[in-house]
């Protein structure tokens, strides 16, 4: 294998690919990234067994076909520290990687190609087509209320559905829900098809999706989810398990409309939650005619208190929040005008754009 290529155009795909690779593996080979060259094409290869990420790039110059394993990092590394107009010429020789740029020589250790596993891949059972743009504002506005480290393992991942020529994504960590929904360009699948997407699937597929104009096709199969963009093949395994009914966490039924402004109730939401409990970041909010007034304290005896105008007629109630929860939803929201449904003190919020209904939010209260 032998292949010269501009710095610039092998480091971007080689940091995405590996972006995948896990620092600590059981299996050395995992901490390699695969290079092939067939024709005028190099493809890397990263996995750690759940996320698989194929970047491929056009070589301009002849190139000497074949396939090798080396270490990610390492060579990611090399590449970031030559300059950026340098040409870099790669390869094989008696199983080392040869990597020359300029004056500076570096030789990589190898393990062979046939070592590197694949994501063992099924048969796919759903295929669509949609702006790479509009599958990452699905991914924005509602990765953030994953669960991390949940022993519900189905809530460490993200929900996505088609169905009814919609395409909805889901995510819940059990105290607070997003979701977010796209009616157009899906195709209509009769039955509903539901797949639970794991938490890094769901980060290293947002990462490519860079070009606002480009596409994203999506294979949805029993085990994996593919995603192919121009210039990259991701495949992840699948969570196996069963999603909460969404629908049944959606608040029905609150009597108690506010409508506030975006950005002055997460200026508010903020300064309290300086002196909010460090550890449950609770807030009390307090309405009464055309006023939210917010309160937080801690341990201290601290007290913080904003007082906001917002349009609500209705009776008074007091209720308390995680302040995180509420300003997570404020931060991925776009319009200026939010709408917030409440019913009573121990009922969820329903958080959503003032004109919009395409994304909902739901928040659990706090006792304080």
């Amino acid at each position: 294998m032998h292949f010269t290529i501009q710095r610039e155009a092998l480091l971007k795909p080689l940091q995405l690919v590996a972006g995948v690779v896990e620092r600590r593996q059981t299996l050395p080979v995992l901490s390699n990234v695969l290079l092939v060259v067939e024709g005028q094409q190099l493809s890397l290869t990263g996995t750690d067994l759940e996320v698989e990420l194929v970047g491929r790039v056009a070589l301009e110059d002849a190139a000497e076909p074949g396939e090798i394993t080396v270490p990610a990092r390492k060579l990611m590394d090399i590449c970031k520290s030559l300059p950026s107009d340098a040409v870099i010429d790669i390869r094989v020789d008696e199983q080392k990687l040869l990597v020359k740029a300029g004056r500076s020589r570096f030789t990589l250790s190898t393990l062979p190609a046939n070592d590197f596993p694949t994501v063992e891949e099924g048969p796919g059972s759903l295929t669509f087509s949609l702006a790479q743009s509009k599958l990452r504002r699905l991914i924005d506005r509602t990765s953030f209320a994953m669960a991390q480290q949940d022993v519900r393992y189905y809530l460490n991942g993200m929900l996505l559905e088609v169905g009814g020529g919609t395409l909805r994504a889901v995510a819940t960590d059990g105290h607070r829900l997003a979701m977010c929904s796209l009616s157009n360009g899906v195709p209509e699948a009769q039955d509903r098809h539901q797949v639970i997407v794991p938490r890094k699937g769901i980060l290293e597929l947002a990462r490519l999706l860079t070009e606002q104009d480009g596409e994203v096709s999506i294979v949805l199969g029993q085990h994996h989810i593919r995603a192919t963009t121009g210039e990259f093949t991701f495949t992840s395994k699948l969570v196996d398990g069963k999603f909460p009914d969404y629908e049944r966490v959606l608040p029905k039924g609150g009597d108690k409309l506010v409508i506030g402004d975006r950005q002055v109730l997460r200026e508010a939401f903020s300064r309290t939650a300086i002196l909010s409990n460090e550890k449950y970041r609770g807030i009390r909010l307090q309405l009464s005619n055309g006023l939210l007034k917010i309160q937080a304290n801690n341990p201290e005896q601290e007290e913080a208190e904003e007082e906001v105008q917002v349009d609500y007629n209705g009776g008074s109630l007091e209720i308390g929040f995680n302040v995180s929860y509420l300003l997570d939803v404020l931060g991925v929201m776009g319009t200026e005008q939010v709408r917030m449904i409440l019913s009573d003190s121990n009922s969820s919020a329903l958080v959503q754009e003032a004109d919009n209904d395409d994304s909902a939010y739901v928040v659990m209260p706090m006792r304080l």
